[in-house]
């Protein structure tokens, strides 16, 4: 356990960070010397960090005027979840009432911890009230807008791969009318060689987005997690609402939750990294042009051709990194726009694995109808999702000798409070070779119905590793950007940036640069 008295703990975190600061000095350094062409990809990230940074990214005038979720005032989407440089992306942008408008695009990152470089401001430029779209008939209940773009860019060959929020603002039409504001979110995607691939969760965002109304899949009459039901990307982003309330959340998804603060960490500390959406890993070329792939956060939905794509990767030497939790549970296939853009709808019809009888049993009104429509996710993650699917507990070290634990100076069954949550993965596979218990313990949902977590590893076949941190709340312990709120779920929180987590963290990624 943690020493807890007072010299001896102060001494031993500090003496902690400055061991993690050191091995993230070597792990940069250590590039360099693979040759060229490498250094040159890896002294991307740094060079672009170094450009000046702001926090004006973030909102301050935010309000949900129409329900519990959306904001009327000002709201818009993308034309696509991601885009390559020279490819034209359309910002489709409602006001009500009829507002002119600016469209300030930011690349996130470290940015001398501003968090966000901004790339481009449009306008002003006339706004008009568009239309909020009829729902189809059952089992589908799909809203899909079919807005007039508003804005059209050519993404520039000099936008870096990343994640890019556009910061939409009404402009009043006197001194005494206030201003609004909410985000649109899209990916500028490369195809260079990379380290690290950064896969953003986004099938999930827009699975649990519940714009205009109440529309998300889980508010199907028949049952949160009945088949049939469909969702679109094209319609806003509205307010996070499952488990806290995030301004920042309006426009954005879930990235500026659960992955921003890996982002902000990656970048800040130089690695090799390059992005991505859940649509881009329907490839398996997509994957193995890098030498790693990281789920983050919340990645509950995949098309079974993204599931097939990750077995191909692993099998080619990937390594897998899973900084998530909840990961690969929902069969969600993608299909075409109404005007045939790929890849912009989700619809489930099952899980990966079969559901298990008591797991059936235990949410008889969850679970209706979902049967298992895929492999076991085991295969790739070496865990799954298992009932009781949320909660909230501390992440316990059993294995403290693996090489994952080292610098870290944690003992057996020594915790990180709070770390494991909201959803995360148990039940090992027994059938994998080489597999091995990294941590594992409790979690308590609803604050006092118990479940088990496990977080894994095992071998591929190529000297590559698949790592299971078995928690959403992973990337919370690597940093806290600007405006990032921590949250509070089943009465447990995780408590922000621990040196234990960063260290384990460079020991993986240290590990696949080898």
């Amino acid at each position: 356990m943690e020493d807890t008295s007072g010299n001896a703990g102060i001494g031993r975190r500090e003496v902690l960070k400055g061991a993690v600061a050191s091995s993230l000095g070597l792990t940069v350094a250590a590039r360099g010397v693979t040759g060229n062409e490498t250094e040159s990809q890896a002294t991307l990230i740094q060079q672009e960090n170094q450009r000046p940074g702001t926090t004006d990214w973030q909102l301050t005038r935010v309000r949900i005027n129409e329900g519990k979720f959306r904001t009327s005032l000002i709201e818009g989407y993308c034309s696509h979840q991601s885009i390559a440089a020279g490819e034209k992306l359309s910002v489709h942008v409602s006001t009500r009432p009829a507002r002119q408008f600016t469209l300030d695009v930011y690349r996130m990152g470290y940015y001398g911890g501003a968090g966000a470089r901004h790339m481009q401001r449009f306008g002003p430029i006339d706004g008009t009230s568009q239309p909020v779209p009829e729902m189809t008939a059952l089992p589908e209940r799909l809203r899909e807008c079919r807005w007039e773009p508003s804005v059209e860019l050519t993404i520039p060959d000099d936008w870096l791969s990343g994640v890019y929020l556009g910061k939409l603002t009404t402009i009043p039409e006197s001194k005494s009318e206030p201003y609004w504001q909410s985000y649109v979110i899209f990916i500028v995607r490369d195809d260079r060689p990379a380290d690290v691939l950064f896969q953003c969760s986004d099938n999930t965002w827009q699975a649990y987005n519940r714009w205009p109304l109440n529309e998300s899949l889980y508010t199907h009459p028949d049952g949160a997690h009945a088949p049939g039901v469909a969702v679109s990307f094209d319609r806003p982003y509205g307010m996070y609402t499952q488990i806290f309330e995030p301004a920042l959340s309006i426009g954005s998804g879930e990235f500026l939750l659960w992955e921003f603060p890996l982002c902000y960490w990656l970048e800040q500390h130089g690695y090799d990294v390059t992005y991505g959406c859940n649509c881009d890993t329907l490839n398996a070329d997509f994957l193995t042009r890098c030498r790693s792939l990281i789920s983050v956060g919340h990645d509950e939905y995949w098309d079974v051709r993204q599931y097939h794509a990750a077995e191909s990767a692993i099998d080619a030497g990937v390594n897998f990194l899973w900084l998530s939790g909840n990961s690969v549970f929902v069969v969600s296939p993608f299909s075409d726009s109404h005007d045939g853009r790929s890849n912009r709808i989700i619809t489930r019809v099952g899980s990966y694995g079969e559901m298990r009888r008591d797991e059936l049993e235990t949410y008889p009104n969850i679970f209706p109808g979902l049967t298992g429509k895929a492999p076991d996710e085991r295969n790739i993650i070496g865990a799954r999702s298992v009932v009781p699917f949320n909660g909230g507990g501390d992440w316990t070290c059993t294995n403290p000798d693996h090489w994952v634990f080292a610098g870290t100076d944690m003992k057996q069954g020594e915790s990180i409070p709070g770390l494991v949550g909201w959803e995360h993965h148990g039940e090992p596979d027994p059938n994998r070779a080489g597999l091995e218990v990294l941590a594992e313990g409790s979690v308590w949902a609803g604050g006092d119905n118990e479940g088990r977590y496990a977080a894994t590893i095992f071998p591929g076949p190529k000297g590559n590793f698949v790592f299971n941190a078995a928690t959403i709340f992973w990337s919370l312990g690597l940093s806290s950007p600007p405006g990032h709120i921590l949250p509070w779920s089943h009465w447990s929180r995780p408590h922000g940036p621990d040196p234990r987590v960063q260290q384990i963290t460079s020991n993986l990624l240290t590990r696949v640069m080898k």
